[in-house]
């Protein structure tokens, strides 16, 4: 059975390959096709060559920038608007049109709460994705974005309530609240030991983010039985985008 084709969305780089990093590499590995969409950070910035490191990585392909600021920093993108003020209808068909260039089966993206932290652009990015996997099948919405194509399943990346266990220790010091959600909500569940060494290569490409103590930085300064017990499981929630979905359009496991 063809390994269906993968197209990831994400706020920042370095989420790709935090969140999703493993099963980018199992898809790619696999022979599947798969690719990133980033919502922020312009072309020209150290964070979208090292987010270009580590797309090469994870065998995911170019970088596709949808180009807005970080809401949290103006200077990712200069003259261009944070990605939460940016107009709606705008951002869904700068998306609406990647998906229809890339022509994926399967959508992956940030869950509802926008992940164990809750950033802003997190959340808004899944908003902009569910509204995005819808029109990109309606010919009539976004004309020019080009032929219209309807993904068949959308996977929200998700922490399950027992993950607090591997990593509360440490977010606690942050006094950030942990956004999880109930273990019987989660999907699928997927290994990702066998490709662990490879995200966390990607991850590590991320260097500004190691260098500012960020969550790559946390990675970093872990012993190898800690990276595996906090990054060798990927978590997601499984929606169907059309009826005749199945088996054919599952992540692997």
């Amino acid at each position: 059975m063809p390994v269906p084709s993968l197209l990831a969305v994400f706020a920042h780089p370095d989420d790709e390959s935090l969140t999703a990093g493993g099963t980018l590499a199992r898809h790619a590995a696999a022979g599947s096709r798969t690719a990133v969409v980033t919502a922020t950070w312009a072309a020209d910035t150290a964070r979208a060559a090292e987010l270009a490191e580590a797309l090469r990585i994870l065998d995911a392909g170019k970088s596709r920038l949808l180009g807005y600021a970080d809401s949290r920093v103006p200077r990712s993108a200069p003259g261009r608007p944070r990605l939460c003020d940016a107009p709606l209808d705008e951002a869904v068909g700068g998306l609406v049109a990647h998906i229809r260039e890339f022509r994926p089966e399967i959508v992956v993206t940030h869950d509802a709460y926008g992940g164990l932290t809750g950033h802003e652009d997190h959340v808004h990015t899944h908003r902009v994705t569910l509204s995005a996997v819808h029109a990109a099948g309606l010919e009539r919405l976004y004309p020019d974005a080009g032929e219209a194509w309807q993904p068949s399943a959308l996977y929200l990346s998700t922490h399950p309530h027992s993950a607090v266990r591997a990593w509360g220790g440490h977010l606690a010091p942050t006094g950030k609240t942990l956004r999880t959600v109930p273990d019987d909500r989660v999907t699928t569940t997927v290994d990702v030991t066998p490709w662990l060494d490879r995200k966390i290569a990607a991850v590590l490409a991320h260097r500004t983010e190691v260098a500012r103590g960020a969550a790559p930085g946390l990675i970093a300064a872990l012993p190898g039985p800690e990276r595996e017990r906090l990054l060798g499981t990927e978590w997601y929630i499984r929606h169907e985008l059309v009826a005749t979905a199945g088996a054919g359009t599952d992540l692997l496991p």
